[in-house]
C-alpha cells in the first residue's frame, strides 16, 4: 500500500509538473504556399488562433493538449502537444470529396486473406468457424489471450479460464469429468461444470458458453484439450460478434485456437512480393547526402588530421554556438573518425546547458552514444529522459535495454516488471496494438537468454517462458521526435519493396496511437525464406520544424537463439523529400511489420 501511494503521489507531480503554460508558434502551409485563415483550436478548451497572411500563428497551450488545424477543402490535422513542442509547421492536404460514380476507393476493412496472412504475428487475430476476427477492428470489446501468457501447469481448459478474463467465471468443479455441479446451475450435467460470460441473458435464466475449438463447436466442455497445444483464445460476448452461430451462442462463444489446428499462415508474409512492387528511381547514397550537408560538416569529414578538424570546428562555433545539432555532430566526428573521445566528450559536456530537460536532445545522445558501444554514458542519458518521461512507456523500454546493454539482466527485469505493475495498477494505460507486443517480445527474448541471470537456482527451472515466436533477423527502429514523419523502403533481395508511411497524411491514425502512449519505436521481422541481401532507404518529410531527426537501428541477428547478436547504428536526417539509402542486410526472409 505504501508503494502504490508513493506511485500516485510521484505520477500526480509528474502530471502537476507537466501542465504548464506555454506558447506553440509555426507557419502552416500546403506544401508550397503559406496557407491564410486557418483555425487552430485546443481541443476541448476555448483558446483558438488564426493563421495570419503569411500563415504564421502562435497559440497558448499546455503538454497534453491536442491542437486542431483546419481548413475548407483541407484535410483536418490533430497534434498532441508534447513537452518539447514548441514549434509546429504543419503541411495541409487537399481533402478531395470522391464520387462514387468517378473513383472507387479502398475499403478499410481488411479482408480474410489479409488477416490469415497477418495472424502469425498479430496476436488479437483469432480463426472462428466463421472467418478470421480481428480483435482490434471487431465491434465490441473481444478479449484475447495468446500463448505466451499460457502457463501449461493450469489444470485444464477451466483452470485456464478462471480468473483470466474480466466476465467470465467458471463454476462446478474445475478438475473434469466426474465433478459436480451446486443445484440449479447450467451447463453440462455429466460434466459438473460451466462457463459463464457477463453480458448475456439475466441473472436467473444464465446461459453457458459454447466453444469454437479450431471451427469445431462444442456445446461441452473440452477437457480433451492439451493447454500446451492452445496458441490463442478469445471471449466473444456481444450479439455483433456471436449472430452467426446463431441461438447456441446466446451464452456467449469460447474461441480456441491450436497449434496443430493451422489455423494461420504460419510464414511470415512478404508484403512487397504481395504488392508486385519493385524498386526503381534514384536512391541518395551516404557520400550524396554528405553532398547536401551543411558546410561545417562537410568541412570536417574533409579535414586531413585531428588538429585540422579542431580548426574548423573552432572556426564555425561561434556561428552555430546556440545548435544542439552542431555539438552532436562535432562530438560524432571526432568520436568516430580521429578517436578523440576525451576531446568529443567535452564538447558536449561544456555545451549540456542546452541538452537538459530536453527529452528530444538527450534521446538524440544516448543513441549516439549506444552506437559508439558506450553503454554506460548511455544509460545516464536514458535516466534523464526517463525522470523526464515517466509517463512515457517508451521510457521503461529504453531503460530495460540499457541495463541489458551493461550486461544487467536482474536490473532490465526489474524495469519490465515495474511497467507491467504501473499499468496493473492503473497508473499507465496498455497498449496491445503498437507497443505492448514489442515490449512483450523484448522481455520473453531477455528471459530467454538470461533466465538463469534474473532469477535464482530452483526458480529459475520452474520458470515457464514462452517458446520465441520467430527467429531470424529482427530489426528495431527508434526516433527521437514524436514529430518526425518519414517513410521506410525495404527492397528484398528481388528488387520487391514494401514502404510503410509513417506521417500525418498517410497513418495519423497510429501517430495519434504513439502519442498517446508514448513511444517511438516500430520492428519489423525477416524469416528464412527469401535469402540475399536487404536494402533499408528512407524518405525523410519533416519534423514540422527545421531540426534533424536522429533514428536508431537495431539489428538482430539469429534472433531468439543463443548465438542472437546485434548491431546498432545511428542515422541524422534532415535532407527532406528524397530517397536515401539507410542500410543493407544480409539476411534470409520475408519482411513483415509489427
Amino acid at each position: 500500500m505504501k508503494m502504490k501511494t508513493v506511485l500516485l503521489v510521484f505520477c500526480l507531480a509528474t502530471f502537476v509538473g507537466l501542465a504548464q503554460d506555454r506558447m506553440v508558434k509555426g507557419k502552416v502551409t500546403d506544401g508550397k504556399l503559406p496557407l491564410e485563415n486557418v483555425n487552430i483550436t485546443v481541443l476541448d478548451k476555448d483558446t483558438m488562433a488564426v493563421t495570419d497572411t503569411e500563415g504564421k500563428y502562435e497559440i497558448a497551450v499546455e503538454t497534453g493538449d491536442r491542437l486542431q488545424y483546419t481548413y475548407t477543402g483541407m484535410r483536418t490535422i490533430t497534434i498532441r502537444v508534447e513537452d518539447v513542442t514548441r514549434i509546429l509547421n504543419p503541411v495541409m492536404i487537399p481533402d478531395v470529396e470522391r464520387l462514387d460514380e468517378v473513383v472507387v476507393e479502398g475499403s478499410q476493412r481488411r479482408s480474410q486473406k489479409d488477416l490469415a496472412e497477418d495472424y502469425v504475428l498479430n496476436k488479437n487475430i483469432v480463426k472462428t468457424a466463421w472467418g478470421f476476427l480481428d480483435a482490434d477492428k471487431a465491434p465490441g470489446n473481444v478479449r484475447t489471450l495468446d500463448d505466451s501468457e499460457i502457463n501449461p501447469v493450469n489444470v485444464g481448459i477451466l483452470g485456464l479460464l478462471q480468473n483470466r478474463f474480466p466476465g467470465v467465471s467458471v463454476v462446478g468443479s474445475i478438475i473434469g469429468p466426474g465433478g459436480t455441479s451446486s443445484p440449479g446451475q447450467v451447463g453440462n450435467p455429466s460434466r459438473g461444470a460451466a462457463v459463464f460470460i457477463r453480458g448475456f441473458g439475466s441473472i436467473n435464466n444464465q446461459q453457458a458458453a459454447i466453444f469454437d475449438v479450431d471451427g469445431q463447436i462444442f456445446t461441452d466442455i473440452p477437457y480433451w484439450l492439451d493447454i500446451g497445444n492452445i496458441k490463442r483464445v478469445a471471449i466473444l460476448n456481444n450479439l455483433a460478434t456471436t449472430t452467426m452461430y446463431g441461438g447456441l451462442a446466446s451464452g456467449g462463444v469460447v474461441v480456441i485456437n491450436t497449434f496443430s489446428g493451422n489455423a494461420g499462415n504460419n510464414e511470415i508474409v512478404d508484403r512487397a512480393r504481395l504488392r508486385n512492387n519493385y524498386a526503381t528511381g534514384k536512391v541518395l547514397t551516404r557520400e550524396e547526402i554528405l553532398e547536401n550537408a551543411p558546410s561545417y560538416l562537410k568541412e570536417l569529414e574533409a579535414s586531413s588530421s585531428f588538429e585540422a578538424a579542431k580548426t574548423v570546428f573552432e572556426n564555425y562555433e561561434t556561428n552555430f554556438s546556440n545548435s544542439p545539432h552542431f555539438y552532436i555532430a562535432a562530438h560524432r566526428h571526432f568520436a568516430d573518425r580521429w578517436n578523440e573521445l576525451e576531446y568529443a566528450d567535452n564538447i558536449i559536456a561544456e555545451n549540456f546547458a542546452q541538452f537538459e530537460d530536453n527529452a528530444v536532445l538527450l534521446k538524440a545522445l544516448a543513441y549516439v552514444y549506444e552506437a559508439q558501444g558506450r553503454f554506460e554514458k548511455a544509460n545516464d542519458m536514458y535516466k534523464e529522459v526517463f525522470v523526464l518521461r515517466p509517463n512515457y512507456v517508451q521510457s521503461y523500454f529504453d531503460m530495460a535495454n540499457s541495463y541489458r546493454n551493461l550486461n544487467e539482466p536482474r536490473q532490465a527485469a526489474s524495469m519490465y516488471a515495474r511497467y507491467e505493475y504501473l499499468i496493473g495498477e492503473g497508473f499507465l494505460e496498455a497498449d496491445s496494438v503498437g507497443f505492448g507486443p514489442v515490449m512483450t517480445r523484448e522481455f520473453n527474448n531477455l528471459l530467454l537468454l538470461n533466465k538463469s541471470a534474473v532469477v535464482d537456482g530452483r526458480k529459475a527451472k520452474k520458470m515457464y517462458v514462452a517458446k520465441e515466436d520467430f527467429k531470424g533477423t529482427r530489426m528495431v527502429f527508434e526516433w527521437n521526435d514524436g514529430e518526425a514523419e518519414f517513410e521506410l523502403q525495404f527492397v528484398n533481395p528481388e528488387n520487391q519493396f514494401y514502404k510503410w508511411k509513417h506521417s500525418l497524411a498517410e497513418n495519423p491514425e497510429e501517430i495519434e496511437r504513439e502519442k498517446d502512449f508514448g513511444y517511438n519505436v516500430k520492428e519489423y521481422l525477416i524469416d528464412s525464406s527469401l535469402p540475399g541481401t536487404w536494402r533499408i532507404n528512407v524518405n525523410y518529410l519533416g519534423n514540422k520544424s527545421l531540426s534533424p531527426t536522429y533514428v536508431k537501428t537495431t539489428v538482430y541477428y539469429n534472433y531468439g537463439t543463443r548465438s542472437q547478436r546485434k548491431e546498432t547504428q545511428v542515422f541524422k536526417l534532415s535532407l527532406k523529400n528524397v530517397n536515401q539509402e539507410l542500410f543493407t542486410v544480409q539476411a534470409s526472409g520475408n519482411v513483415a511489420n509489427r
